[in-house]
């Protein structure tokens, strides 16, 4: 068997932790599957690093080979549990800042009523975060922060997404190759896997960029509307799947959307999952 890249999203994608109900054997089916040695195995994520290692000890999740952290701002490696910073990666994303601090961001933000700062532990040095409504035209304030920022003649990006369970709008101030997308292509040439054996799953708005790009990617089930009209519309053909359940009698929610679209994608794998 080739190799295979795994990368997921966790909350409300791997974790069950949305409104929807998870199916009960998904997890340990894809911790099973995720063992075979041909899998490398990646979590990609908003977490930091101390919320990515709770989520593996809180729910039972298998160990990957890669943490993606912070919005595709940090990635570490696994050497027995031992997690080491890829210095690689933020020698690319600094080089885009010029020097230009989160804290000289975040002062010129300061009178930007829609925009609340996030805790100092959502923030790292390439990662700028906000809160906000979630009824928010997100699309004004984007425009306002890009205006605000031009002055410092730097490559950034904006990424928004909404939590559901608090109802908060979450709004990430990001180098310009600092994003889910960048570090996933990162570790297709890390690893030398095929691009077309790398298979990426998510559910949320800071994880469109993958989803609607040329990677094989999966929307879970329990994804919003508005996030499944944005991913459909704006895919390449043949590039998304939108788990919907039935498969193995799941309900597609969670891991049992990313188990539907592996065995969509690479149908071969199915051998591999067996019941106890």
């Amino acid at each position: 068997m080739k190799q295979i890249l795994i990368c997921t999203d966790l909350d409300r994608t791997l974790l069950p932790n949305g409104v929807q109900p998870e199916s009960a054997q998904a997890r340990p089916l894809f911790k099973r599957l995720v063992s075979e040695p041909f899998i490398t195995l990646a979590y990609v994520s908003g977490r930091d690093i101390n919320l990515l290692e709770q989520a593996i000890d809180d729910y039972n999740l298998p160990i990957p080979d890669y943490l993606v952290g912070d919005v595709g701002t940090t990635i570490f490696h696994n050497d027995h549990r031992n997690w080491h910073a890829s210095s690689e990666w933020q020698n690319i994303i600094q080089k885009e800042w010029q020097g230009i601090t989160v804290e000289d961001l975040a002062a010129s933000l300061d009178d930007f009523e829609e925009l609340e700062l996030q805790g100092p532990e959502k923030q790292n040095r390439f990662k700028l975060s906000f809160y906000t409504d979630p009824n928010i035209d997100i699309s004004k304030l984007q425009e306002k922060v890009m205006a605000r920022l031009a002055i410092y003649q730097i490559r950034f990006k904006l990424v928004y997404s909404i939590d559901e369970l608090k109802q908060v709008g979450l709004f990430d101030i990001l180098p310009e190759t600092a994003s889910k997308l960048q570090a996933v292509n990162y570790l297709i040439k890390k690893t030398g896997t095929q691009p077309d054996r790398t298979i990426y799953a998510g559910d949320s708005g800071n994880d469109l960029e993958v989803l609607t790009s040329s990677l094989k990617a999966i929307l879970v089930a329990n994804a919003t509307d508005e996030v499944r009209t944005l991913a459909s519309s704006g895919s390449p053909t043949n590039s998304l799947y939108l788990a919907r359940g039935n498969f193995m009698k799941m309900n597609g929610n969670y891991g049992s959307g990313i188990l539907e679209g592996m065995m969509h994608y690479l149908p071969e794998l199915v051998s591999y999952i067996k019941y106890d």
